[in-house]
């Protein structure tokens, strides 16, 4: 056992077992829970900057580096210089929780972060002009003990603690008091939210109340099921059609036409047309003229600004496509 470790008080040594190897522990991260709570006056919770970025886990072992996806996707060849910091660490024997993010003007943006999440080759990814930066913010693994029932507060510290924070490497730092003043700050920032944990929680795997997402604006996944055709000089598509899972069907909810380059309106078109299907994928009418079907296997991230009372999208927005997260997994998310 680790120095670090050595030094927990005996309750929390109590608390340690022998960890499963990285990748078993990477394959299912703790997930936040939508919430509209405001009031933390009760205390007992910290509160962290929500990132608009990819969901990233990462593994050490010894020699070897990996950085995976939260569906366990391999993502070496897209961020070779998160992992040539992470090898470049003492500690031999970690796994972290964290969120890769690239910067416009000061703020987080998931737009140019899809400049990189598209590149596979370390070679392209090194010299692309897209930055990023890996903020870690939880830690599962440290020196063969598996520590996620260890309180946050003390695995934190131990993060802190264990690695080097340098170059594309940071730790994401929180507030212990503030709530909806540092939700109101944060929204003045043009941040996207914040995330608010229990203090003393466990690292549970699966979604939990523990961890609550407070979002600025609306904004969530949803599955592409279809498009429709360009008109005037507009070329690729005119607009995605989406949808969620609810009980097993595709819900439809509404259409999005903005947000888009000619690049991606092109690359998109290309992805789609390998996808046609004959007929709709959606459970509801879908009332477009000339519309064309698609395998439901497209996660995009979307940005709007409510839910209209027949449960479409209000003045959605695109942000770009999600490789991160299962179509399967994508359904409506309620506060």
């Amino acid at each position: 056992m680790s120095t670090l470790l050595d030094a927990l008080p005996a309750g929390h040594r109590n608390r340690l077992r022998g960890a499963p190897p990285g990748a078993e522990l990477a394959a299912s991260p703790m997930l936040a829970t939508l919430s509209d709570r405001r009031d933390f006056s009760g205390g007992g919770w910290i509160f962290e900057r929500k990132l608009d970025g990819v969901r990233v886990l990462a593994v050490r072992e010894g020699d070897r580096v990996r950085l995976l996806s939260r569906t366990g996707q391999p993502l070496n060849g897209t961020y070779p210089e998160i992992v040539d910091a992470l090898a470049d660490q003492d500690c031999p024997d970690f796994t972290a929780d964290g969120e890769i993010v690239a910067f416009s003007h000061g703020r987080t943006d998931f737009s140019r972060l899809q400049q990189r999440m598209q590149l596979t080759d370390p070679r392209q990814a090194r010299a692309s002009p897209v930055a990023v930066t890996y903020y870690l913010f939880d830690l599962l693994r440290l020196d063969g003990q598996d520590v996620r029932a260890l309180p946050l507060r003390v695995r934190k510290s131990l993060l802190r603690r264990a690695l080097r924070f340098h170059g594309p490497l940071r730790f994401t730092t929180h507030r212990n008091q503030g709530g909806q003043r540092l939700l109101d700050e944060a929204c003045g920032r043009g941040w996207e939210g914040l995330i608010a944990k229990v203090a003393e929680g466990r690292y549970a795997t699966r979604r939990s109340p523990d961890w609550l997402k407070l979002k600025c604006a609306a904004g969530q996944e949803f599955v592409v099921g279809g498009f429709t055709e360009p008109a005037g000089s507009r070329t690729g598509f005119g607009a995605l059609l989406l949808g969620y899972h609810e009980r097993g069907r595709l819900r439809y909810a509404g259409k999005v036409g903005t947000g888009y380059d000619r690049a991606t309106l092109l690359d998109l078109r290309r992805r789609m047309d390998e996808l046609e299907r004959p007929r709709s994928p959606f459970a509801d009418p879908v009332r477009e003229r000339g519309a064309h079907w698609v395998s439901p296997e497209l996660v995009a991230e979307i940005g709007f600004t409510e839910w209209t009372r027949d449960g479409r999208l209000r003045h959605p927005r695109y942000l770009g496509l999600r490789d991160d997260k299962s179509p399967g997994d994508v359904v409506r998310e309620r506060p």
